[in-house]
């Protein structure tokens, strides 16, 4: 029988249908969890998340490297470096539709001051969700190699005479954090406050970039600051300066950084939104896996990354923490937490964000009396984070929002029931209670 063009097209149809539809049966051997996502496909193949070079944002580089966004249908992701976290407010006001960003690596009260316009040019809200909690721990305060003689560690007091002198020499003294609000500026203003000593009177309270912390140390415009790794072990191994304490020191297991996005992504693309908190959940068990820490170290380091040497961010995920003051431990519990039983430090617990909002309200960002529950509850998607849960077969998952009460290294207790009684126990702060 003589072929015709119709009967070839019949056949490269066929072909190219039982081809597609090996490919799908590929996909759904290859994608258990995500076979909805691969076959019925996300919304938008993609988006623009945003990160600093700081080892919090390993979970969505390793998602990018490790081609777990891939995997739930997102083949044209794109994981963007951001200058500060300035920079990171400003692209994500823009959104992807202006070449901004729709979410990211961000600190976790960013959330809560976007979201109310706090921290916005114009004061304009910014509508947020936070998705998931990307880690505990993990972060230090350290302070200029000058200070070592007076044996500074947890207890900050021990700078307070230190300090007084500098300023009696008519001499300023600084203390840098990375945003003002966020995670960093919290830790030392609690560290300093329990110490006795003024944030906001005591000391200049200064803002400088993650990356630019040990540099702008090393020429001494700083005399103490906090950041996130790897910039306290690459100060460390530089010898610019010593670390006074890390930050699960100061509050074990404290959440730190949040996988956060533009609440109109969200509401827009729910199964992208699924799609990528699945993959950032995968990503975040691969880090959290000790055998995992060296190629960890070597993926976030890569210039297009992090372009920091592998030693300046290997010891401490490990937990193996030289403070650079004649003090080492090794395979310490202070290493960064990724994952946890069951989810349990990746889950967005309500009750945390409360301690961070009421921080806020501490040190004035907000008003006395400001509704804490209603902020938290308008920001936090914890339904989503469960969804996602439940899709990949996560066992032992939270079952509620709260954490219960918390203990910080000074006795002091933040019950997320009662706000009040912990900020009126709070000695040093900006607020009447």
């Amino acid at each position: 029988m003589k072929k015709t063009g119709k009967t070839i097209a019949r056949r490269d149809f066929l072909k190219k249908g039982a081809s597609t539809a090996a490919l799908f049966a590929a996909a759904k051997f290859a994608l258990p969890a995500g076979v909805a996502f691969a076959q019925s496909g996300p919304e938008v193949k993609g988006t623009k998340l945003g990160y600093i070079a700081l080892t919090d944002a390993s979970p969505l580089i390793v998602a990018q490297e490790k081609g777990f966004y891939a995997k739930y249908g997102l083949t044209e992701m794109e994981i963007l470096k951001q200058a500060s976290w300035g920079a990171t407010r400003d692209n994500m006001a823009l959104g992807t539709k202006a070449n901004g960003i729709d979410g990211g690596h961000i600190l976790r009260p960013k959330a809560h001051l976007y979201s109310t316009g706090t921290v916005m040019q114009n004061k304009q809200p910014l509508p947020m969700y936070t998705l998931l909690n990307l880690n505990e721990d993990g972060q230090a305060i350290s302070v200029a190699a000058e200070y070592k003689e007076t044996g500074v560690k947890l207890d900050a007091s021990a700078l307070k005479a230190a300090f007084a002198k500098k300023k009696a020499e008519g001499k300023e003294v600084k203390v840098a954090m990375t945003f003002p609000g966020g995670t960093h500026d919290l830790w030392l203003r609690y560290w300093l406050a329990a110490g006795g000593i003024d944030p906001d009177k005591d000391v200049s309270t200064i803002v400088v970039p993650p990356p630019q912390m040990v540099a702008n140390m090393k020429v001494g415009n700083m005399d103490a600051f906090c950041v996130g790794e790897p910039w306290n072990e690459q100060l460390v191994n530089q010898e610019i300066g010593f670390t006074a304490l890390t930050t699960g020191e100061l509050w074990f297991k404290h959440p730190e950084k949040i996988l956060g996005m533009r609440a109109d992504f969200v509401d827009a693309n729910p199964k992208a939104t699924q799609a990528i908190l699945m993959a950032v959940m995968e990503a975040q068990q691969w880090c959290e896996k000790m055998e995992n820490k060296q190629e960890m170290a070597e993926i976030v380091g890569k210039r297009q990354w992090f372009n920091v040497p592998v030693p300046d961010i290997i010891g401490r995920i490990k937990g193996d923490i030289n403070y650079g003051n004649g003090r080492k431990v090794a395979g310490s519990n202070l290493r960064m937490k990724f994952w946890g039983e069951g989810g349990a430090v990746s889950y967005p617990w309500k009750s945390l964000d409360s301690w961070f909002v009421t921080e806020n309200v501490r040190w004035g960002k907000f008003e006395a009396g400001f509704d804490i529950k209603g902020l938290v509850n308008k920001t936090n998607r914890s339904d989503l984070w469960l969804q996602a849960a439940k899709t990949l077969g996560v066992s032992g998952a939270p079952s509620g929002d709260s954490r219960g009460v918390e203990k910080l290294f000074d006795g002091k207790i933040f019950d997320p029931a009662n706000p009040q009684a912990y900020l009126k126990s709070l000695s040093i702060k900006r607020v009447e209670v």
